[in-house]
């Protein structure tokens, strides 16, 4: 059984594959820490105690957290690998660079991955463990308010989750054309679904910094 799927794996359909389910675990993560940080707007002790029924929790949350990096891992695994494929099947680059049924956040995809990593080493260092927070505390509300209210920390935040979204566009399309959901007759559909929900996902992220920045939010 592992000879299988291992032999799967070494295909670029496995691969995909792979980046596939992977990728739907991370946007369904997404998803889930948008809603999480949309409760701000509701009031410090909304969003307080949804992090302390997360912490209250350890098995599931840590559970919960493995899965996402495991799931990271193999995605950041196969798309290297993938990558390095590619680049070794056409070592020699275009003498004019033509695209085709391609977008932009195709052809960012492969660095603005890099880029989403480290926002995210930087994120949880700020918002998680809060090393470089500079007044990190147990009261998750003022954290979030307090950390957006710099400027360049929003700023920085703004444009990764402009990166995050381009990511998702193209992660999403991608996998409806992974599982066959490319014919020509309801292609419209994924792609509508993509970019509704990549923009969904920018508009609800970075909602909470500009509203710490416009002052529509603010510490208790």
């Amino acid at each position: 059984m592992a000879t299988k799927v291992m032999t799967f794996y070494g295909t670029s359909i496995g691969k995909k594959v792979v980046m596939a389910v992977t990728g739907f675990i991370v946007f369904g993560f997404v998803t889930v820490h948008m809603l999480g940080n949309l409760q701000v707007f509701s009031g410090p002790e909304k969003l307080n105690a949804y992090a302390h029924f997360l912490k209250s929790v350890p098995a599931f949350l840590w559970t919960f957290r493995g899965l996402i990096l495991i799931s990271a891992v193999l995605h950041i695994l196969a798309a290297t690998q993938l990558t390095l494929q590619s680049w070794s099947a056409r070592p020699q680059g275009y003498a004019v660079q033509r695209y085709r049924e391609t977008t932009y956040a195709a052809r960012t995809v492969r660095w603005g991955g890099p880029i989403i990593g480290l926002f995210l080493v930087y994120h949880i260092l700020h918002f998680t463990t809060g090393q470089v927070h500079p007044s990190f505390s147990d009261n998750v509300y003022n954290n979030v308010v307090t950390g957006f209210a710099v400027w360049w920390v929003s700023v920085f935040y703004i444009v990764a989750v402009a990166f995050v979204g381009l990511h998702l566009y193209h992660g999403v399309w991608s996998m409806f054309q992974t599982v066959g959901l490319n014919h020509p007759k309801w292609n419209v559909w994924p792609r509508v679904f993509a970019v509704a929900f990549s923009l969904a996902v920018f508009a609800g992220m970075v909602s909470v910094p500009i509203a710490a920045l416009a002052g529509l939010v603010r510490p208790v």
